[in-house]
């Protein structure tokens, strides 16, 4: 990058909507070509002008001035007059003067760009289904934009190139295998980072004794379900259609939320009996805790991303704080879940 601090005439009322802006080095610059003998046609030449815009540009330049730069003499070509000789004189005096100056000045100014350039990093977009240890791991870090999203609309984003990482959970092989599948052929990348329990959250000492999702078939249980498209809701359906539950026959279950910590705040609320969440957020809050499901969380980005330091550095604490957090595990290799891709 070149940076220079160069000397302006702006012609126009103060409140001028467009004022006429001149670069007085490239106005002195060519006035020097035609004092060294230069026609004003071989001038533009040199600087890769046409020659009617720079001719139109004097003419503007003299009339906001309100004297002549050149006088035309015919058969003699164009001379400058005293007028434009006093504007080198000056341009060149201020250049000297201010030399220095601008060194320093720009010099102050490459370092301000520099520690900018630092701090205005991409920001790699990151679209993940809601879990507690994303978001910290995410905030510890920094250089990550997080968007919360169920994980099937965090894949789709990733597939459609609205984000650069998708983090999504599955709790079948099966269906591991057919997004492992998919995501292969689309040329991206896949690491499992955490292994996580999922299962019901009610109130501390589970006081309506909920212990299966039977359960909430109880004409008295309030229930409070996750949102269309989250792994979360898309688990518990998976498991009410293993068990025979006709789930509109649960209370709430039309009723969503979004986060696993709204679900708990909702319960803490007394405004539900129970919903679906994982472990790690029934703990914090201090409410009870009914396991039902283990899954595997996995982020997948395209391939340029799987070497990427920034990246690393992420997985690497997704992977320390699942190690010591109740409700999950850390999975650094493949073949901790063998058959799962």
């Amino acid at each position: 990058m070149r940076i220079q601090i160069r000397p302006t005439l702006i012609f126009g009322s103060k409140n001028a909507k467009d004022p006429a802006v001149v670069d007085l080095v490239w106005l002195t610059s060519l006035l020097k070509d035609i004092e060294h003998g230069k026609t004003l046609m071989s001038a533009c030449k040199k600087m890769g002008l046409s020659y009617r815009n720079v001719w139109q540009k004097l003419n503007d330049v003299e009339e906001a001035l309100g004297f002549k730069l050149m006088d035309r003499v015919r058969g003699h070509g164009s001379q400058l007059s005293e007028y434009a000789r006093y504007l080198i004189q000056f341009t060149d005096d201020f250049d000297q003067k201010t030399m220095r100056l601008g060194q320093t000045s720009l010099s102050h100014l490459e370092e301000g760009f520099t520690q900018f350039r630092v701090k205005a990093k991409k920001q790699w977009r990151l679209a993940s289904s809601s879990d507690p240890i994303i978001q910290k791991s995410v905030l510890d870090i920094g250089g990550f934009e997080l968007i919360t999203a169920g994980s099937g609309e965090a894949l789709e984003r990733l597939f459609n190139y609205e984000v650069d990482i998708a983090g999504f959970h599955v709790s079948e092989q099966q269906s591991s295998q057919i997004i492992a599948k998919r995501l292969k052929k689309e040329g991206m990348q896949i690491f499992p980072v955490m292994k996580r329990v999922q299962g019901l959250i009610v109130a501390k000492g589970n006081p309506q004794n909920i212990n299966s999702p039977k359960d909430l078939l109880r004409p008295k249980i309030r229930f409070i379900n996750r949102q269309k498209g989250s792994g979360t809701r898309l688990l518990l359906d998976t498991i009410l259609t293993k068990e025979g539950i006709d789930p509109h026959r649960i209370k709430g279950y039309e009723n969503e939320e979004f986060t696993h910590s709204a679900i708990a705040m909702a319960i803490l609320a007394k405004k539900v009996d129970a919903g679906m969440g994982v472990k790690s957020v029934a703990i914090e809050n201090g409410l009870d805790f009914i396991q039902l499901k283990d899954e595997i969380f996995f982020l997948a980005m395209g391939e340029e991303l799987g070497t990427n330091r920034e990246l690393a550095k992420l997985i690497r604490k997704i992977r320390a704080l699942s190690g010591e957090t109740p409700g999950y595990k850390s999975i650094g290799l493949n073949k901790q879940i063998a058959g799962w891709l």
